[in-house]
């Protein structure tokens, strides 16, 4: 474990995939180089550490699979995972007789196993490379449906292998089924009643939600399997996607443990499986077994894709990206090491063969694509643009209203919340919205800063205003960041933001609880005005803004930007000012007085 999150820590410090680390930390610490690590002495407890580990980890990516956004690539993911899985498992297992000269039998097994991509490597990298979407969505719903389908074929494709005739043949078909059925039965039974358990704070008791998941998962992924051999995988991925798609006040704190969690275990388990492969098995391979490993990425994968994705919307520039990026991971490893294992318990030769070239498939997978992913998807143009569009932390009807002017500039704008209601009411205006804790670290991925052009924090509380910069600046250094603060700060001043490297949003500080309090109850309108030729070029708002004069863009020709302390508006520059219906005389004749005339557009935006 130690071994593991190091080197993830190296990976990240060097930018390179973590997975390349990892298989090579196990392979110099293995037996055959340092001797440190020895997975043989944990015998049969081996398939246990696995097991376990492979339950958590599907069951966060199950987790983080929002079923609203897979509909939008529904067709697409569903080829791949079905059709695309048979498609491979045939090109593998030809290419291997032809390549390796391995009879039948041990070559469809070959096929089998390198179904699976997985989410132990596609995930990560899907979010160090930053891809568009719909790609990313279709990498990483792949890699965790056809985890599940490609580990059930290749089970029962062993047990034909082990005993073949034509009733095995026939019973392997229905246990394919048999498996998949029970699997999705009891994960989502399982699932369903977590969520129920989780949806009222009173019934588990708090500070006990994460390890009641966690051991929620365990139990479905061996009650699956306790009823119906290797049906465990499906049971953690369906028991994931259910509660990740339920309602629950634990959800964010469930997904950042699992997270975390899982990060630990996909680093132990590629140490061990690395440290597991004898070195001269792979060698042994020679150049057939390298061009074996080029035929499934150069020709295979690319067949699959193109067929898989015929007639969808999809770019040819999408289709290429896909055709790259189909790393093998944890589940391929672990589904040999079982293979080679039962293999020769039978007394059928090419288990350790079989090992090695998996393992090989992993190793040159890994590492070209993890290590060419992003220059060949800055090539082909599907990363996401840098300084394009807004975050804006909070949904409410300030965040809206920024978001419908900001919009205008044909920017993209998401806005972040944990708010149900808030969300519910931003998205059903027709905004991007993405629930969850801004704290964490997997909703902020999500949420893309990096690529933004500025980050915004308008929620009523300051203090989260701030942490929330902080953590932009500190973690993303791109976009920049604003923030809203109170007219009567205590703790948070325009001073502090400033020293974070912050910009204060609306020109100064502001009563944030009082101006939403009047939005929510309908007592704000909004108006454009422009500086007098006498007041041109100053500050937007000079000093302490009034309590019930609020600026809130300036447009600039056709472009809109939000206000800060060294907004200046100029020439024709117009600004929105937000004005307290039950004060709108006053409000009006003090940026009279100040240098500002009303001007009346024919598309002015409603609050």
């Amino acid at each position: 474990m130690a071994t593991g999150v190091f080197a993830q820590g190296i990976a990240r410090h060097v930018y390179l995939p973590g997975v390349v680390v990892l298989l090579a930390v196990g392979v110099l610490l293995g037996p055959d180089v340092a001797d440190v690590i020895r997975p043989q002495l944990l015998g049969p407890a081996l398939s246990s550490i696995v097991g376990f580990a492979v339950a958590v980890i599907l069951f966060e990516g199950g987790l983080n699979l929002e079923i609203r956004v897979l509909r939008w690539q529904a067709r697409a993911i569903r080829r791949l995972v079905l059709i695309g899985g048979l498609i491979t498992a045939g090109g593998a297992t030809v290419a291997s007789r032809l390549l390796l000269g391995w009879d039948w039998r041990l070559c469809a097994l070959f096929g089998t196993l390198v179904i699976v991509t997985g989410p132990t490597v596609i995930t990560p990298l899907v979010r160090r490379i930053r891809l568009k979407q719909p790609i990313a969505t279709i990498l990483e719903a792949e890699g965790v449906f056809i985890d599940a389908i490609g580990a059930t074929i290749a089970v029962v494709a062993l047990q034909v292998a082990i005993a073949p005739s034509g009733e095995a043949i026939g019973a392997a078909v229905l246990g394919i089924g048999a498996r998949l059925g029970t699997g999705a039965l009891v994960g989502a039974l399982g699932g369903l009643a977590l969520a129920l358990l989780l949806r009222r704070p009173n019934i588990v008791p708090r500070g006990l939600e994460n390890i009641l998941a966690l051991s929620m998962a365990m139990t479905l992924y061996q009650l699956s399997d306790a009823l119906v051999s290797e049906s465990g995988i499906t049971a953690a991925i369906t028991a994931g996607m259910v509660l990740g798609n339920g309602r629950s006040h634990a959800l964010r704190e469930i997904a950042a443990f699992k997270e975390q969690l899982t990060v630990l275990l996909i680093a132990t388990l590629f140490v061990l499986l690395a440290a597991d492969v004898r070195i001269a098995d792979v060698l042994a391979l020679g150049l057939p077994g390298a061009l074996t490993v080029l035929a499934l990425m150069f020709a295979v994968r690319p067949l699959t894709v193109f067929l898989c994705t015929a007639g969808t919307d999809l770019r040819l520039r999408d289709k290429l990206f896909l055709s790259w990026l189909a790393p093998r991971g944890i589940v391929a490893a672990a589904v040999s090491s079982l293979f080679a294992l039962e293999l020769t318990h039978a007394g059928i030769a090419g288990g350790v063969e079989l090992k090695a070239l998996v393992f090989l498939v992993i190793a040159m997978t890994v590492t070209l694509q993890g290590l060419s992913g992003g220059p060949v998807a800055s090539l082909l143009g599907v990363r996401r643009a840098t300084n394009s569009g807004y975050l804006l932390l909070g949904a409410n009807p300030i965040a809206r209203h920024l978001a419908r002017q900001l919009s205008a500039n044909g920017e993209e704008v998401t806005l972040l919340d944990a708010n149900a209601d808030e969300c519910r009411a931003a998205e059903a205006a027709g905004f991007q919205v993405l629930p969850g804790n801004v704290f964490d670290a997997d909703t902020l991925a999500r949420a893309r800063p990096d690529s933004r052009l500025a980050c915004v924090g308008l929620t009523s509380n300051e203090g989260i205003n701030l942490e929330f910069a902080r953590r932009i600046a500190e973690e993303s250094r791109g976009p920049a960041t604003y923030v809203a603060i109170e007219a009567d700060a205590v703790g948070v001043t325009a001073d502090a933001v400033l020293a974070q490297h912050a910009h204060v949003l609306f020109g100064g500080a502001s009563g944030l609880q009082a101006w939403f309090a009047r939005w929510r109850r309908d007592g704000v309108e909004t108006a454009w005005h422009r500086r007098t030729a006498a007041e041109a070029n100053a500050v937007v708002v000079a000093g302490t803004p009034r309590p019930d004069i609020l600026p809130l863009v300036i447009r600039r020709g056709e472009r809109i930007d939000l206000v800060d302390l060294a907004t200046t508006a100029r020439g024709e520059d117009l600004v929105e000012f937000a004005i307290d219906v039950d004060h709108r005389g006053e409000a009006l004749a003090w940026l009279v007085s100040s240098g500002w005339t009303r001007v009346e557009l024919d598309a002015s935006p409603s609050p």
